[in-house]
């Protein structure tokens, strides 16, 4: 993400993205032909699953839950009141959302849920970064890692509390070194003093501030979560893009798992990588609570992804066509084409324009490999009813 504002997925910080090409005033989406829904649909597996893999129609029925509880608020009315194209308003996706659920539940086959969709709902394509609907997809996660409650000779690197005088901060805030200093240890800052949690490694520090929420297990026993609270007034800077700009990698060769290798292997080079990026983010302890996106719901593993929320329907159901890592039986992990239905419910600040989605992944390790590894073209479509 990609450092998502403000919402967990603060994350994919470590992916370099192609640059948004879009006409000056072009719709960001495009009604679909009917002609041409056959040439695209291909179906969900995962949905309905395998006898010895049970699909996963719960969990998406449960996003589609919070989806709209999110379209019942009136920050979703205020959002929809000005949204740019015509046609696609709150009640409308309200009522795809509620349609679509009772089809997930009475149909039988994924044949017969095709046809009741192809029967009842028009697909909205996203025109891409090309204007040709080409998406570049990358992923996110909930980190799960350990931590102290007090500082220790381990445990050093700090995330912080939002300072009570954040507010009124002069503009331009401080820098990432100003804030933690080249070492990370943030021993001369102004934020001493508001010290959250002590992390025993710095890169994992600093990939909390990517992904933008953490689940800590604590020296004590204790399992807490952390989540974005407030950030600097600066832009999102890859890391990543920035090793590429200077030619420790090419682009087609990074993925987060490669990067963090470096960076594990060359210690030294965080002092000189991660205060490119300036934007600092502040944390509040989030009770056990899963991890939430922008809307303020809770987001689902492979349900729920991240779009421009200027330009996209917030809460929207969605069919992404894209490749996927999976865990194979033998233990690897090798790309998958699929299409899945998704709800549309983060954002992030990396997360710009037509040609760009963010999908979570998960909680944990797999979770976390499977999404250091998405860098994919692909398609994204939203469905709403005809009527």
């Amino acid at each position: 993400m990609n450092n998502i504002i403000p919402t967990l997925c603060l994350g994919l910080g470590f992916a370099f993205y192609p640059t948004q090409m879009m006409m000056a005033q072009q719709l960001p989406l495009r009604q679909v032909n009917p002609t041409e829904i056959n040439t695209i649909w291909s179906e969900d597996e995962q949905l309905w699953g395998t006898a010895e893999n049970p699909g996963d129609k719960w969990s998406l029925i449960r996003a589609i839950s919070y989806s709209l509880r999110y379209l019942d608020t009136p920050k979703a009315a205020e959002v929809y009141e000005n949204y740019p194209i015509s046609g696609i308003t709150r009640d409308r996706v309200r009522r795809s959302l509620i349609r679509f659920k009772e089809l997930l539940k009475t149909a039988k086959t994924p044949k017969a849920l095709q046809a009741a969709i192809e029967k009842e709902f028009t697909l909205y394509q996203s025109v891409g970064h090309d204007n040709q609907g080409t998406v570049h997809f990358t992923g996110y996660f909930e980190p799960v890692y350990t931590a102290s409650r007090q500082r220790t000779s381990e445990y050093r690197y700090p995330l912080y509390l939002e300072p009570k005088d954040f507010a009124n901060w002069k503009k331009p805030h401080p820098t990432r070194l100003e804030l933690e200093g080249k070492d990370g240890l943030g021993n001369n800052s102004i934020i001493r003093g508001n010290e959250l949690i002590w992390m025993r490694d710095r890169l994992e520090a600093y990939l909390v501030h990517v992904q933008g929420s953490a689940r800590l297990k604590l020296t004590n026993g204790e399992t807490i979560t952390v989540g974005y609270d407030s950030s600097t007034d600066y832009p999102y800077v890859s890391i990543g893009k920035e090793v590429v700009n200077d030619g420790i990698f090419a682009l087609n060769e990074l993925t987060l798992p490669r990067l963090m290798e470096y960076l594990n292997a060359n210690p030294e080079q965080l002092s000189n990588y991660l205060p490119r990026n300036n934007r600092f983010i502040f944390f509040r302890e989030t009770d056990g609570a899963p991890p939430q996106g922008n809307l303020s719901v809770p987001v689902t593993a492979e349900r729920s992804i991240a779009t421009d929320k200027s330009i996209m329907p917030p809460g929207a159901l969605a069919l992404i066509k894209t490749p996927i890592p999976y865990l194979t039986k033998t233990g690897e992990i090798e790309a998958k084409l699929v299409s899945r239905y998704v709800l549309d419910q983060d954002t992030g600040s990396a997360i710009k324009g037509p040609g760009r989605v963010d999908i979570f992944m998960g909680t944990g390790k797999e979770a976390g490999d499977r999404a250091g590894l998405i860098s994919n073209e692909g398609q994204l479509y939203y469905l709403l009813l005809k009527n």
